[in-house]
């Protein structure tokens, strides 16, 4: 019970290092080398493996005596700008101003306990931090703020319980860009390097005949060899027969177009061509009655790494969705951040609604969807070029979105990309999905846990209950 546990400040379990390492952006030899640049964009309340930026040894060296390392095992917390981020760092890494690192005393803490009591206190964290133009949280308040410490063996048994949560919702996101780096290689395999139509060409400018052509297609499909195609026909020949029939639909000669040679019989279309483009809309803040509902409003914070959009930070009610009939979009939308934060890419779940910010497509045809994700997310660069127009901030409008030229492949073809990806994309959405519901149950249990309302045992003993099979 927390009764029974003493409060200690932070600083009586822990010691901090802040981060100094801030080399002039103006010397390129300061950075890309093989040391890891932790900054605040790179916490993520979780592990933090790698950083999004690395230094040299003499970018490194530019801090003089504050170029020090933050140790493998210890954790970083942001100082300023978005205050309490977290992360539990696997690696030596160095830190810019805007972090501070807390090297915990494993003699009376565990890591992992400290770090759900800081989560929990991201509130009070964030009221800590003081300043007049820019809020900075100083470790010498960070140090003075008080926590509940039960005994060494009840910390590592509570951050267990939420650890084992962590880490599946962990694996679900590794998986999940496995599998979408998998979709990813058959589209730029068929539609931006055209490997079956060039294998077939090859073919057949080598003197084989059609079925030679045919069988090159399957391979480059495929990336089975000779002898695996001829196994794959006598063992699964259902899977070599359908492997067959998409081969069958690439083409075997190129043609010139405006975006440069593209497969024989395929054209350049507008991306208005592909769907009804909607420009999202904020109904009235004024009208409380608008929100609070249960049909998402996606923006653009919630497009961040996301296939998929399964959690939306607002929610319209069906009055505030009603007040903007035209700007609904359904299950299968594909939306496209357009304003500010330019080529962020996600799919809606169900019937949605989006801010100004996004441009949505509604594919004519579902087949439609899983190309044109990855069809935008290959046009980042393109989509920030459209959208500079010399303005401070970036803004590509719906008319110039509508008429980006994008290539479009036979419906025979965008119909076998949907196939080859349905099963891919539908295991990613379900593993989102199992991670959103494992994160309300840890962010259920957190506060349960660390006060001492639930027991360890009495977690067990429901996460056992929960796992049993129902009686048929």
């Amino acid at each position: 019970m927390t009764s029974e546990w003493p409060t200690v400040q932070l600083s009586d379990c822990a010691e901090f290092q802040e981060g100094y390492v801030n080399p002039s952006q103006r010397n390129s030899d300061f950075f890309d080398g093989p040391i890891k640049w932790l900054r605040a964009v790179d916490l993520n309340d979780s592990v933090v493996s790698d950083t999004t930026r690395t230094l040299s040894e003499k970018g490194f060296r530019s801090a003089g005596k504050s170029a020090l390392l933050f140790e493998p095992g210890s954790l970083a917390i942001s100082k300023s700008g978005t205050i309490g981020r977290l992360g539990i760092l696997e690696d030596y890494m160095c830190g810019n101003r805007a972090v501070i690192n807390i090297r915990v005393n494993h003699g009376i803490c565990d890591k992992h306990y400290i770090f759900y009591v800081l989560k929990s206190k991201r509130a009070e964290i964030e009221s800590l931090a003081t300043g007049s133009v820019q809020k900075n949280l100083y470790t010498s308040v960070l140090g003075s703020m008080e926590l509940d410490l039960p005994p060494l063996e009840t910390q590592k048994a509570i951050a267990s319980q939420l650890w084992s949560l962590d880490k599946k919702i962990q694996l679900n996101h590794q998986i999940n860009q496995t599998l979408e780096q998998m979709a990813q290689a058959i589209f730029k395999s068929w539609f931006v390097d055209f490997e079956p139509v060039k294998a077939k060409i090859a073919a057949l400018e080598a003197g084989g005949s059609e079925e030679d052509a045919l069988l090159a297609a399957m391979q480059a499909i495929s990336g089975k060899g000779e002898a695996e195609l001829t196994r794959l026909q006598t063992e699964q020949p259902e899977q070599y027969a359908e492997l067959r029939a998409t081969a069958e639909l690439f083409p075997s000669a190129m043609q010139e177009s405006e975006l440069g040679e593209i497969p024989a019989g395929w054209s350049v279309s507008p991306i208005s061509d592909f769907g009804r483009i909607v420009c999202g809309k904020t109904p009235s803040k004024q009208k409380s009655e608008f929100y609070g509902g249960h049909i998402p409003f996606i923006k653009i914070p919630d497009m961040h790494g996301n296939m998929f959009a399964t959690t939306t930070s607002d929610h319209l009610s069906p009055m505030g969705a009603a007040s903007q009939p035209k700007k609904a979009i359904p299950k299968g939308s594909v939306c496209v951040s357009c304003i500010a934060t330019v080529g962020q890419v996600v799919i809606a779940t169900e019937e949605s609604h989006t801010n100004q910010q996004i441009n949505s497509i509604i594919p004519f045809e579902d087949n439609y969807t899983a190309y044109l994700y990855f069809r935008m997310e290959s046009l980042y660069e393109h989509l920030h070029d459209l959208a500079s127009g010399g303005s401070a901030t970036l803004n590509l409008n719906t008319g110039s979105f509508s008429r980006i030229q994008i290539l479009m492949p036979s419906d025979s073809i965008l119909a076998g990309y949907a196939k080859s990806c349905t099963a891919l994309l539908d295991r990613i959405l379900c593993n989102m999905r199992e991670s959103q519901s494992l994160s309300i149950l840890r962010d259920t249990l957190l506060p349960k846990l660390l006060s001492g309302e639930l027991s360890v045992p009495d977690v067990e003993d429901q996460l056992a209950e929960d796992a049993e099979p129902a009686n048929v």
